[in-house]
């Protein structure tokens, strides 16, 4: 279907996102599911090949790994997150009302944010600041899983575990997450990824990130000013420590829909949504996927019955729509919300346009 979409309308969509108040620089890469058809834009100061900080993008990739080690037998979305973590790290992990549900906790309510564990990163403390806000003043600074878990366990958590019809988005989720899979495997989450993902598919720009020195990944900027925070993405590998480029996560996201790291049928079974309200919009969440909430007011006359994928903080996103069979990748490096909303109306117009 993607074939018929002309570069010249390819372009203007680019160029309209740029013109989106707010937004500085973006990288958009569309592709088929049959790969007949390929495309690659660039605005600002970013190109076709910028590397960029993929943030919560990389939760799909964890999602990736999980859904290997299923296969392999060596965990279970049902198993205990207890059968995993150290007895220090999960007393008092989730104590809702004077109860003690910690030990109820399991890998399926991490990976699709029905714990109830609170969002260490959205958490604002007495003085009306959070580490988000702290971040998007420049005051960079690392968020390593036991820094977490301390102030986690002093918050109170937002429901039971698997509470019917509840879901909150929690990056605590993913770096408890991170650490079941480095007990699993015995390896840093980094390794993980290289072996799992990066290697397999040949991915030669796509790294987590861990030098500090490291310069190569696109600024993200919020509002108008330029951030550069690389102890905090040095530190949150499992929940947003990715660095790609659009085409190298094209070729994920392709591998993850079309059955290279697990049975392609597996991807019902992710599809458990809960709606999700937090900014920059409304979407759902499943197992470790996100759904585009799509008014049908939106495509009245041939209506789009799912974008499935992730958005990530900084405006990077991967998704795919099954009614055109079409792939989208790429960032727009701002992390107020502008850019996320510049994103998803490119890529409306362009599925409507190949409906």
């Amino acid at each position: 279907m993607g074939t018929n979409i002309k570069e010249a309308f390819l372009n203007d969509t680019v160029k309209e996102i740029g013109e989106k108040k707010g937004v500085f620089s973006a990288v958009l890469c569309v592709e088929s599911g049959d790969n007949s058809f390929s495309w690659t834009g660039a605005l600002g100061d970013m190109q076709r090949d910028s590397q960029y900080f993929i943030a919560s993008v990389t939760k799909l990739y964890v999602t990736a790994v999980v859904l290997c080690l299923i296969e392999e037998g060596r965990i279970a979305l049902d198993d205990k997150i207890s059968t995993y973590l150290p007895a220090e790290l999960m007393k008092g992990l989730h104590v809702l009302k004077g109860t003690d549900h910690s030990n109820d906790i399991t890998v399926e309510h991490l990976i699709s944010n029905t714990s109830g564990i609170p969002d260490y990163f959205s958490h604002k403390k007495p003085d009306g600041r959070s580490p988000a806000f702290e971040l998007t003043d420049g005051k960079d600074g690392t968020w390593h899983l036991e820094k977490t878990i301390k102030l986690v366990k002093e918050l109170t958590p937002n429901f039971e575990p698997g509470k019917k019809g509840k879901a909150k988005y929690s990056d605590t989720n993913y770096q408890l997450l991170g650490r079941i899979i480095e007990v699993i495997t015995g390896k840093d989450i980094g390794e993980v990824f290289q072996e799992y993902i990066f290697d397999g598919l040949g991915l030669d720009h796509t790294y987590a990130y861990k030098d500090l020195s490291d310069i190569k990944p696109a600024p993200c900027y919020y509002r108008s000013e330029k951030l550069w925070l690389p102890k905090y993405f040095a530190s949150i590998t499992a929940e947003g420590g990715i660095v790609s480029t659009a085409e190298e996560a094209m070729i994920f996201l392709k591998g993850f829909f079309t059955g290279y790291f697990f049975p392609k049928e597996k991807i019902e079974g992710l599809k458990k949504w809960n709606l999700i309200l937090p900014p920059p919009s409304l979407f759902f969440y499943g197992v470790g996927l996100e759904k585009l909430f799509v008014p049908r007011i939106a495509s009245p006359f041939k209506p789009i019955t799912e974008i499935i994928g992730f958005w990530g903080q900084t405006g990077s996103f991967a998704w795919y729509n099954p009614d055109t069979d079409l792939f989208f990748t790429g960032t727009t490096n701002q992390v107020n919300g502008a850019g996320h909303a510049a994103a998803q109306k490119a890529i409306m117009k362009i599925i409507k346009s190949a409906l």
